[in-house]
C-alpha cells in the first residue's frame, strides 16, 4: 500500500534543499551578477552544477504521506485523493462530511 522508500526519498530531498538553499543562492547570485568578470561568474556555475541534484528546490514533489502518490494531492492535508475519500469515509477526518460517494 504505502511507498515508503518514495516519501522516505522526498524527506531526504527537503534536508539537502534546506542544507543547500543558502550555498545555492550565494552561486546564483555571482552568476546573474553582470558586473562581475566572466570567468568568475563560469566557476561559480561550475560549482552549482557540482552541488548535488536533489539540493535543488525544482526538485521537491508534493506528495501523499500516507502513500507517496504524487498526483491528485491536497495541500492542506497533506493526502491525496484516494486516501482522503478512505479516511473521509472511515470519519478519521475531523470535519469532512460523506456527501454522496
Amino acid at each position: 500500500m504505502a511507498k515508503k522508500s518514495m516519501i522516505e526519498r522526498e524527506k531526504k530531498r527537503e534536508r539537502l534543499v534546506k542544507q543547500y538553499a543558502s550555498k545555492r543562492a550565494d552561486l546564483k547570485e555571482i552568476i546573474n551578477d553582470q558586473s562581475r568578470p566572466m570567468e568568475e561568474r563560469f566557476k561559480a556555475s561550475l560549482k552549482l552544477a557540482e552541488l548535488p541534484r536533489n539540493s535543488s528546490a525544482t526538485r521537491l514533489h508534493n506528495r501523499c504521506q500516507l502513500t507517496g502518490r504524487p498526483h491528485a494531492y491536497y495541500r492542506k492535508l497533506k493526502l491525496s485523493r484516494i486516501m482522503l475519500r478512505e479516511l473521509g469515509s472511515q470519519g478519521q477526518i475531523p470535519g469532512l462530511v460523506k456527501s454522496s460517494w
